[in-house]
């Protein structure tokens, strides 16, 4: 599958997951900033993440100042 044949609940929690996993400490690295994580989701837009939801992401972060709670 790929694109609209994707539902657009699998792909939001896509970037989700990926921004979630790079935020988050592992034992085989530290946890990774913001920006670096935004940074890495722009670079697969429209490669390996929709579009759209990269766009929407972006904007609620940047944009509209959203930040994770720790």
């Amino acid at each position: 599958l790929k694109g609209d044949d994707i539902v657009i609940g699998a792909r939001i929690l896509s970037v989700a997951d990926t921004i979630e996993a790079m935020l988050s400490h592992r034992p085989y690295r530290t946890a990774m900033g913001i920006d670096i994580v935004l940074n890495e989701i722009e670079l697969w837009r429209d490669k390996r993440f929709d579009v759209r939801v990269v766009d929407a992401c972006i904007n609620l972060f940047r944009v509209k100042g959203y930040v994770l709670p720790n």
